[in-house]
């Protein structure tokens, strides 16, 4: 099936790798409602797609994820948003199939938690990552379900207070990327990965993913909640809705 014009979440299935593109360069690929239900949808289509045995995640443009889409949040606070970014964190963790996340450009807060969440992210050297929720009056909540178990205690602890810029060689340093390769082999180094993953068969792929990430579905289930709440709360706050507004405003 085509991709619809209009769409922020492309799909295509090619030698067995099923391909989730976004699409949304108009707000740098940011987690709107929108982007997260078609995301989640086109997730669930390459989970039960017989042709499909891996699942790659990229983007078009300059930017993999922008974070929370903050024109949302101001205007109508997080609480569905949140549970809705925890959830899409769950469903990639827990589908049946290897998720590889392709990373290119700029990646920033519950953008890295769709690397996190992927079972092996590759990742351009120049790429560039920050956990920013800190300079917002907000803390990396939701996304530390997975962002936190990925990486060092010591590397995500610098991250998550500092809130500055690292680039794809550090993600890959802390261990929140599998690893990074100049941006001229990434997509050879990304096409070698998948084709290595496809050579498993579906219930080798299944059962091993499945012990692979037992402990990080525990700890989803047993901390998402709370973890949604905070965020909501933290959104909610003067502090937040005053550093969003001038982030906001600075765009313009």
């Amino acid at each position: 099936m085509p991709s619809m014009p209009d769409e922020l979440v492309h799909y295509a299935v090619s030698d067995a790798v099923a391909t989730i593109t976004l699409d949304s360069q108009h707000n740098r690929n940011a987690l709107s409602r929108r982007l997260v239900t078609e995301l989640s949808d086109r997730l669930a289509r390459a989970d039960a797609d017989v042709d499909a045995k891996v699942v790659l995640v990229r983007q078009e443009g300059r930017t993999f994820c922008s974070g929370a889409d903050m024109s949302e949040a101001t205007a109508g606070g997080m609480e569905d948003g949140a549970r809705r970014i925890v959830a899409l964190q769950r469903q990639i963790v827990t589908l049946d199939k290897p998720v590889v996340a392709r990373v290119e450009g700029a990646v920033r807060a519950g953008g890295i938690g769709i690397v996190a969440a992927a079972d092996v992210a590759v990742s351009a050297h120049d790429a560039t990552y920050a956990l920013t929720e800190v300079k917002l009056g907000l803390a990396a909540a939701i996304i530390s379900l997975t962002v936190h178990a990925r990486m060092n205690q010591r590397s995500a602890a610098l991250t998550t207070l500092g809130g500055e810029t690292f680039t794809g060689a550090q993600a890959a340093e802390y261990g929140l990327v599998t690893r990074a390769v100049p941006a001229v082999d990434l997509d050879e180094d990304v096409a070698a990965v998948c084709a290595q993953l496809a050579s498993g068969t579906a219930q080798g792929l299944r059962e091993s993913k499945r012990v692979l990430n037992a402990d990080l579905v525990r700890r989803i289930d047993a901390l998402g909640e709370d973890m949604a709440s905070l965020s909501a709360r933290l959104f909610a706050s003067d502090e937040a809705r005053e550093a969003m507004a001038v982030f906001l405003n600075r765009k313009r």
